[in-house]
């Protein structure tokens, strides 16, 4: 059995949880969506993991379309889910929720008005496995312009100044994250050269940033992908 990770863009890869996977020896396959591969079914698979990318889950494409069904098979089959950035929307989507446009964008580390992206733990949230072992408070990074509105049995775990479903839960397995717990350095350089939307920020402020940031960061992210690993009986 493998861990299934799909990619919705060719830059967007799963960065240190990749690193976690490879440490940890634990086989996984990559669908690359923009080289037109397709979703197999997930159920072959130990666990489906989603990435982001600049596509909306209201999107009519087929690749789309096949990632919905893919997630809403992985949810019936109470299989271990981890969505990230569009990958949470298209769980939220496939769920029953719905996809929409957010107040404003949040890109980078920071607000508009200087002020650090944050998740904030809910009641709920800190109870949660996901995030044994981490503070209320967690600096993210952020690349998206929607946003979600959660059914009834959705459960929320982290909210956000700007966009307030910022980590949801579904069931018992499957989680969605907005923001981006995966960057590496590697990865930061090629968004800010491809990105349109990071591409009208300061690059040398969000290195700056993210330099300033960084051993919290992937502390807290590599802390949060073991948890789901483990909460999965991956690792």
């Amino acid at each position: 059995m493998t861990v299934l990770i799909v990619k919705n863009c060719a830059r967007e890869g799963p960065g240190t949880l990749g690193e976690i996977l490879r440490s940890s020896c634990i086989e996984y396959r990559i669908v690359e969506i923009e080289h037109g591969e397709e979703v197999p079914d997930p159920t072959e698979h130990e666990a489906l993991i989603v990435m982001g990318g600049p596509a909306s889950a209201n999107d009519t494409t087929k690749a789309m379309q096949q990632e919905i069904v893919a997630i809403e098979q992985a949810v019936r089959a109470d299989m271990p889910y981890l969505g990230i950035c569009l990958g949470m929307q298209a769980l939220v989507k496939a769920c029953g929720g719905r996809v929409i446009r957010n107040s404003i964008k949040e890109v980078g580390w920071k607000d508009l008005q200087g002020k650090g992206f944050t998740l904030e733990l809910t009641p709920t949230g800190k109870k949660d496995a996901i995030f044994k072992g981490l503070e209320a408070t967690l600096p993210i990074f952020h690349l998206h312009g929607e946003t979600v509105k959660l059914t009834d049995d959705m459960q929320l775990l982290a909210t956000g100044k700007h966009c307030r479903n910022q980590v949801v839960k579904v069931g018992d397995n499957a989680y969605g994250f907005q923001g981006h717990l995966e960057l590496t350095t590697a990865m930061l350089d090629k968004w800010l050269a491809e990105d349109d939307d990071l591409k009208l920020l300061s690059a040398e402020e969000i290195k700056s940033d993210h330099s300033a940031l960084r051993e919290e960061y992937e502390n807290n992210s590599k802390k949060v992908f073991t948890n789901f690993l483990r909460t999965a009986g991956i690792l």
